[in-house]
């Protein structure tokens, strides 16, 4: 199955974000992007059948414009100028981002997703996502970046504990059973636009 690099599992609420720039809306009146976090079951007869970490049983469509992404870990020092990342975040009082994640694109991939949109937890609760690309980045207390994106630039503080992790393209055969997986559902929620899939056991942490 194969997919056009420049499509990813970001790209599914990609309209929604930028309308959201560009209306100038506050997180929480924000379109938000709900993915579902789980671990494989199986592939069958291009079915992804899977078990949230509710304990749930799901299954969704595969299709060839799923875009299937790779998530490795990596360390903060991948996060470099000119990297294109994307974030998960709570909005801070400074006008800040707290980032509770981030992911590095590999350079192929620059412009997934790319904007700032509403965002749900794993735990349920609401924040941004931002994906853009990094311009001045200090390393004091952990990494402050700024990262820019079409319409507008956000200000990223990124702890030292949080986890990173890194993208690349990925193959459906890589949806082995017992990966941990985020998948995106397309608009009518029968066909995932984008699966997230854990290297060798790892947790994709957006």
């Amino acid at each position: 199955m194969k997919t056009a690099l420049s499509t990813t599992f970001g790209m599914l609420m990609l309209s929604a974000a930028v309308m959201a720039s560009a209306a100038g809306m506050a997180a929480g009146d924000m379109p938000v992007v709900k993915p579902l976090r789980g671990t494989v079951d199986s592939v069958d007869n291009n079915t992804l059948n899977f078990t949230t970490r509710s304990g749930a049983h799901q299954s969704i469509g595969l299709s060839d414009k799923t875009g299937i992404r790779l998530v490795s870990k990596t360390d903060v020092e991948s996060i470099k100028s000119d990297s294109f990342i994307g974030s998960a975040a709570i909005p801070q009082a400074d006008g800040t981002l707290k980032a509770l994640e981030v992911t590095v694109f590999e350079p192929s991939l620059k412009g997934s997703g790319e904007g700032h949109y509403g965002w749900e937890n794993a735990d349920g609760s609401t924040g941004t996502m931002t994906n853009g690309t990094v311009g001045k980045l200090s390393k004091a207390n952990g990494r402050t970046l700024s990262v820019g994106y079409k319409g507008g630039e956000k200000q990223l503080v990124v702890p030292e504990d949080v986890p990173i992790a890194y993208v690349q393209p990925g193959k459906v055969d890589e949806l082995v059973k017992g990966a941990k997986i985020v998948v995106f559902p397309g608009e009518d929620g029968k066909t995932a636009r984008g699966v997230a899939v854990g290297k060798d056991g790892f947790q994709p942490p957006m």
